[in-house]
């Protein structure tokens, strides 16, 4: 309580100083939180695509529909298996006439064949989980063929695998930056009480005693400035909106809460940094 109490003091002492650290705290973590934003647009944006990943069997003509029920089954109990569809050559050719729209007058036949669609858990839509389903689906007598987009599956497992690796790395980037930032702002507190510091080394007080209120100081900086920035992106997240017109994800209340305790993390990193120097060379 007492490092709480002298780190409030000392907010009032300068204001202006504090008013200035909590803002530039805030605007390093919106840049942070900007960046956060738009990764988790685009990995929901890929997941949302991940969802398309389909299997498709096409069955051999004259194929009792009680084979096709049998396996059918036996597809759905893969325990990679989300779902399993049976279409028929009607509803296979309703379908393309209805996706192709103005086009849907070329379709004059049934000449398209029946198939078991196959849509995969999350978590096994992968190239490799995929091939294994469509591998075995090849095992039944009736199939003619298998489809699924092989070439198109590989590609977006790599640009989710390149997206997640180039998130995390400028992630960290952001996240330096920021501490860099908070620790020069901290540090300017800590110039102003050089005297303050010195003096209660004079008097016998320990580096753990000196720290503490600066600590204290740079997580409740770190937790405003991470509460500010929080604000500033979901402004930043409608303009964009209504500029763009589209919607966009923002953070749900459990990354918001953890983007503010990472705010005060690094507040209390950057004290840490700036407090532990100044001491060594006083």
């Amino acid at each position: 309580m007492t490092s709480f109490r002298t780190a409030l003091i000392a907010f009032r002492r300068a204001p202006l100083l504090s008013a200035l650290s909590v803002t530039t705290i805030a605007f390093s973590l919106f840049a942070f939180g900007l960046f956060g934003l738009v990764a988790l647009n685009i990995r929901d944006a890929l997941a949302r695509v991940g969802e398309r990943v389909e299997i498709r069997a096409f069955v051999a003509d004259s194929t009792p529909i009680e084979t096709i029920t049998k396996a059918s089954d036996e597809v759905a109990a893969y325990p990679e298996v989300l779902s399993v569809e049976i279409v028929t050559k009607e509803q296979a050719l309703a379908k393309a006439r209805q996706e192709l729209g103005e086009f849907k007058d070329v379709f004059d036949g049934q000449f398209l064949p029946a198939s078991l669609d196959v849509k995969l858990k999350p978590g096994f839509r992968d190239p490799t989980h995929v091939g294994a389903v469509a591998d075995r689906m090849r095992t039944f007598d009736f199939v003619d063929d298998v489809r699924y987009g092989e070439e198109w599956i590989t590609q977006l497992y790599k640009l989710r695998n390149i997206a997640g690796v180039a998130g995390a790395a400028l992630g960290l980037a952001f996240a330096a930056v920021a501490v860099i930032i908070i620790g020069a702002t901290i540090r300017m507190a800590v110039l102003a009480r050089s005297r303050e510091i010195s003096i209660m080394r004079l008097v016998g007080a320990t580096d753990g005693f000196i720290r503490r209120p600066f600590l204290v100081e740079g997580s409740i900086k770190g937790i405003l400035g991470g509460v500010l920035a929080l604000g500033l992106t979901w402004v930043a997240m409608r303009v964009l909106e209504q500029y763009l017109h589209f919607q966009t994800a923002f953070f749900d209340h459990r990354l918001a809460t953890l983007g503010v305790i990472c705010g005060a993390l690094i507040g209390l990193l950057g004290s840490a940094v700036s407090v532990g120097r100044h001491l060594r060379q006083v």
